[in-house]
């Protein structure tokens, strides 16, 4: 297991990223102009279909749903990429944290490549296939998020790591006012505590977390309504939205195994 004095290096590294999403480019503001405009010129029926397809991604948040995924799959890869025996989350939170971070990067890239299929097959069809494209990707992203939190040792059949889930990806999207108060609210979880009660009501609602994150695909997203050429633009925005995501995932979570294991060395 690492010393003290090597998780505080791994938490200055963490830290640094951290004052780094503080900045927003003016792009940022920007993109989100794209889908104002897409907002008035897509048809009725494709909006209705969006609302249909978000209201399954929010029973998420109480259950679970669909978007679960199986602990044992992941506990196999990890296996496979460190050599560290794994058969439950116990073992997985006892093993170092560069092992962690090894089985990370291969899923990561696993799921870029997924995203860039995924974000290719519905772009061939334009504007036409957008609105399947948004739940899909959502989709990716919890799962992906999901299997982050189970590779450094959490579990999402909790409700309070669903939560943070959500928080994650609420993160990736939000500008730097958003971002900073985000920081704030996972303070609870960094310090060992269950935050979930205070985090379900900083949620204000699962739809703006899920309208925020729809927003983010701003001007990238908007090459994507033009059939064919959306094949390339939409396997490109998907591979590096899912990126995006990742590394925040990866990071917000490495920061809670790290605290942990210096609140058990100062105990």
């Amino acid at each position: 297991m690492e010393s003290r004095e090597e998780l505080l290096q791994e938490l200055a590294v963490i830290e640094k990223w951290e004052k780094e999403q503080s900045g927003q480019w003016i792009w940022d503001r920007l993109g989100r102009l794209p889908f104002k405009i897409l907002d008035k010129l897509t048809p009725a029926g494709i909006h209705t279909k969006i609302g249909s397809l978000l209201d399954e991604i929010g029973r998420y948040i109480h259950t679970g749903g669909s978007y679960l995924v199986k602990e044992e799959a992941i506990f196999e890869k990890i296996q496979e990429e460190t050599g560290e025996r794994v058969r439950d989350l116990q073992d997985v939170r006892g093993i170092p944290l560069h092992a962690m971070e090894k089985a990370a990067d291969s899923l990561i890239s696993s799921r870029k490549k997924m995203a860039s299929i995924q974000g290719a097959s519905t772009g061939i069809g334009g504007i036409f296939t957008l609105s399947l494209d948004i739940p899909a990707i959502l989709a990716i992203s919890l799962k992906t998020l999901q299997e982050i939190a189970l590779i450094y040792g959490y579990d999402p059949n909790e409700e309070s790591e669903r939560i943070f889930i959500v928080k994650c990806l609420q993160f990736s999207s939000a500008d730097i006012v958003g971002k900073e108060a985000i920081l704030n609210e996972l303070s609870a979880y960094y310090q060992g505590r269950n935050g979930s009660g205070e985090m379900i009501s900083q949620l204000q609602g699962w739809r703006e977390v899920v309208y925020t994150f729809r927003d983010q695909f701003g001007w990238k997203k908007l090459f994507q309504i033009v059939p064919v050429a959306g094949l390339v633009f939409g396997a490109f925005t998907n591979r590096s939205m899912v990126k995006d995501l990742a590394e925040t995932g990866t990071h917000f979570y490495r920061k809670r195994r790290i605290m942990e294991r210096l609140n058990h060395t100062d105990s």
